[in-house]
């Protein structure tokens, strides 16, 4: 990281922006780890209400899945989900809408950022090492016929 960083300043980069939304101890960390990098650090999030700042995600054209769930904050089920306004209707009021600690990860395939979506299907959810995670594929033809066959037999 240290190269990339020396390398990135070496071409004229100044700052990094990270996408914290409220973690002190994470900030903390990011800040000690880089104070002697020169670079200036961006927190643009920082604050943000989080259920504003996902609708405003899924409003502006963010597509994504949710690829990895901590079954310790939600059901396994969630996994291969999209990010969407009804997952935000779903989760738990416990759980933080951008999942900020740790409930879910995601995989962003397409939105306002992209020159073009990512393809991808959603795979076979397995649960390994204390959580569920949910395989994405390349989208093909028979990936999407598969995908129906699925939803019909879950009827």
């Amino acid at each position: 990281m240290s190269e990339a960083l020396a390398e990135a300043r070496a071409h004229g980069i100044e700052g990094v922006a990270f996408g914290d939304l409220f973690l002190e101890d994470v900030r903390r960390y990011r800040e000690e780890r880089m104070a002697a990098t020169g670079l200036r650090l961006l927190f643009p999030l920082w604050g943000r209400p989080t259920r504003a700042l996902a609708e405003e995600m899924i409003d502006g054209g963010l597509r994504a899945w949710l690829t990895c769930v901590d079954p310790r904050c939600l059901d396994p089920s969630f996994a291969g989900r999209a990010f969407d306004r009804g997952l935000l209707s779903a989760l738990p009021d416990e759980a933080d809408p951008c999942g900020e600690r740790g409930e879910f990860h995601t995989f962003a395939w397409d939105g306002p950022m992209f020159e073009h979506p990512i393809r991808v299907a959603v795979g076979e959810v397995v649960q390994r090492d204390g959580f569920a995670f949910a395989d994405l594929l390349p989208e093909t033809d028979s990936t999407q016929s598969a995908q129906r066959a699925q939803r019909m037999e879950k009827g």
